[in-house]
């Protein structure tokens, strides 16, 4: 992959100290097996050893606005045959939140939009995943309903939710709220996506 960079890179390690927390990225020697193996460089402007590259340079704008960090979809190749067992995975979900929480452009913004609407579903529900909740949330966060209403489209997506519901495909309800729900609000609470989701009021008292 050529260059895109027309300037020497200037480095810069407040995003390498950060991620120092997460996991051992220092570690990474540029062997390559995380972007050989990844089923997804052909949609990725940066391979993955390269985003780690970057991130160890701190280069946080190209870091933070490539479309790598949103096309990565998690299956964990890349950290599975990191031969210094780096979480390049778990990286890769840093990053994302780290782009959201400094009000970085998303150069995939449907992408971004469903990560943060997949959160808030979790958060809402308590803890678990209410597909009715997260689609319809999306739904509304991705607009264009009027459009969709004139078109018949709406119409359409309303038959199909009903006919999985009617194959118990899609429950129409939410689901139990897990036990452990203060737990999963304090992960939350130490996370950027809840400072940047978190509503007036709804802080904790001392």
């Amino acid at each position: 992959m050529l260059n895109p960079f027309k300037e020497p890179l200037e480095p810069s390690f407040s995003l390498a100290e950060r991620l120092a927390g997460l996991t051992s990225v220092s570690a990474c020697y540029q062997c390559k097996k995380c972007s050989s193996g990844c089923p997804l460089t052909f949609a990725m402007d940066f391979p993955p050893d390269q985003v780690i590259r970057l991130a160890l340079l701190g280069q946080d704008a190209a870091v933070l606005g490539c479309r790598t960090i949103w096309v990565c979809s998690g299956c964990e190749t890349c950290t599975t045959r990191c031969p210094n067992q780096i979480d390049i995975a778990g990286v890769m979900d840093w990053l994302k939140e780290e782009a959201i929480f400094s009000g970085q452009a998303s150069p995939q913004p449907g992408v971004t939009r469903f990560h943060q609407t997949f959160l808030d579903t979790v958060l809402m529900a308590g803890g678990r995943l209410s597909e009715p909740l997260l689609l319809g949330l999306y739904q509304w966060r991705r607009g264009g309903t009027l459009e969709k209403l004139k078109s018949g489209a709406l119409m359409a997506d309303l038959r199909m939710a009903w006919e999985l519901a009617r194959r118990r495909r899609l429950v129409p309800r939410l689901p139990h709220r897990l036990k452990g729900v203060e737990e999963i609000k304090a992960m939350f609470k130490k996370s950027h996506f809840y400072e940047k989701n978190e509503k007036p009021g709804t802080q904790e008292k001392p």
